[in-house]
């Protein structure tokens, strides 16, 4: 009885993760079929999955009337050099917090949590006047020091609890042997948190690539425009939105995302399991 329980369980646990995939990839391979379909089959009244007679005019259309090439260049550098500043502050703080617990870590904490809750619009005033005091309004720098800020709660707390996972005795037989703290940090706890460090970078890059309303805030002209807010221009005044171009710019938009992710899971489960076994 027990042994047919567990088997129900069990496929019942895999068609509720096959339902949640499908629920997942539905909106992305609608987005792909739209993108290739000619405008007369993005009008028909009974759509189909699969394009009757796919073009690429969409993808052609939306690089002649936006400059995606550009924004997307804009995104990519804000993406990539929050998330490397991000890592950098969090990594030594995280460090710090999970192995020295005090009263002021406590906190520090608690302040992670809390400032998750905050919602944008609060914030987006004070931040602008900071900004603009700064001459950083319309500049990507000002945008990634956004982007970092936003970015670092979350860094630490997830960073913090990756070191508490490293077992102290490895650093302390480290000592014994005659390293010091530093090379103690180098060579025995930085090889274990690389699993940590770069699904962090991961987090803040997708975060920072999938930003809108930030960059739609602080950044004015359209040579400075990120990839998120160039999209919106493919919708009219009226709301009628340009769906075939839309289409398209947004499946590209999605692509370097996913590109990254395949890259770096590889690095990740490879780290993984070169922790578990230095472990």
């Amino acid at each position: 009885m027990s042994l047919r329980t567990s088997r129900s369980a069990r496929a019942g646990q895999y068609v509720a993760l096959l339902g949640y995939l499908v629920f997942l990839a539905f909106p992305f391979l609608w987005l792909i079929s739209t993108a290739f379909k000619p405008a007369r089959e993005l009008g028909s009244l009974h759509p189909t999955w699969i394009p009757g007679h796919p073009t690429l005019d969409n993808f052609r259309k939306a690089f002649d009337e936006q400059p995606l090439l550009q924004a997307a260049a804009n995104s990519l550098i804000a993406a990539l050099c929050a998330a490397l500043i991000a890592v950098l502050i969090a990594t030594p703080m995280a460090y710090v917090m999970a192995r020295h617990r005090s009263r002021l870590s406590t906190a520090t904490t608690g302040w992670v949590v809390v400032s998750q809750a905050f919602p944008f619009v609060l914030l987006i005033i004070p931040l602008f006047l900071v900004l603009k005091n700064l001459h950083l309004i319309n500049t990507l720098w000002g945008l990634i020091m956004v982007y970092v800020v936003w970015a670092l709660p979350f860094a630490l707390w997830m960073l913090a609890g990756y070191v508490r996972a490293v077992p102290a005795e490895l650093e302390e037989a480290a000592s014994v042997d005659g390293a010091g703290r530093l090379r103690t940090l180098v060579s025995v706890t930085a090889p274990l948190l690389t699993p940590g460090i770069v699904a962090t970078a991961l987090f803040a890059f997708i975060t920072a690539w999938n930003e809108f309303f930030f960059a739609l805030v602080l950044l004015k002209t359209p040579e400075k425009q990120t990839l998120p807010v160039v999209l919106t221009h493919f919708i009219g005044a009226e709301g009628a939105a340009d769906l075939g171009p839309l289409a398209a710019a947004a499946f590209l938009a999605t692509l370097p995302s996913l590109v990254i992710f395949a890259i770096i899971q590889r690095r990740l489960t490879g780290s993984m399991l070169t922790g578990a076994v230095k472990s």
